[in-house]
């Protein structure tokens, strides 16, 4: 019985300690595309008036598309990986987009 709480009392562990990693990788990734979105926004220069023609748009996402990244995103929120701030602006983009 002790060899079988000890095994379990290290899975738990060990798993444990897995999701704080993988929660903290998520949270820096995250961290760093939104700092690459902000840097492109920021950094993105002034249009000249003699520039060249730019070209056509993408096509718009379809409606299930941004409803299953709304989805992806709720559940990053819900996960800890995005501060409310973080899930606004990327929320934003998603349904303007």
């Amino acid at each position: 019985m002790p060899g079988l709480l000890r095994g379990v009392a290290r899975t738990a562990v060990i798993s444990g300690t897995a999701t704080a990693v993988s929660n903290r990788v998520s949270r820096r990734q995250a961290g760093r595309w939104a700092q690459q979105d902000y840097g492109q926004t920021a950094a993105a220069p002034a249009p000249q008036a003699h520039s060249a023609p730019e070209p056509a748009p993408a096509a718009a996402p379809s409606m299930e598309t941004k409803i299953a990244q709304l989805k992806e995103l709720g559940q990053l929120k819900e996960q800890g990986v995005l501060t409310e701030a973080e899930f606004e602006a990327q929320k934003r983009r998603i349904l303007e987009s």
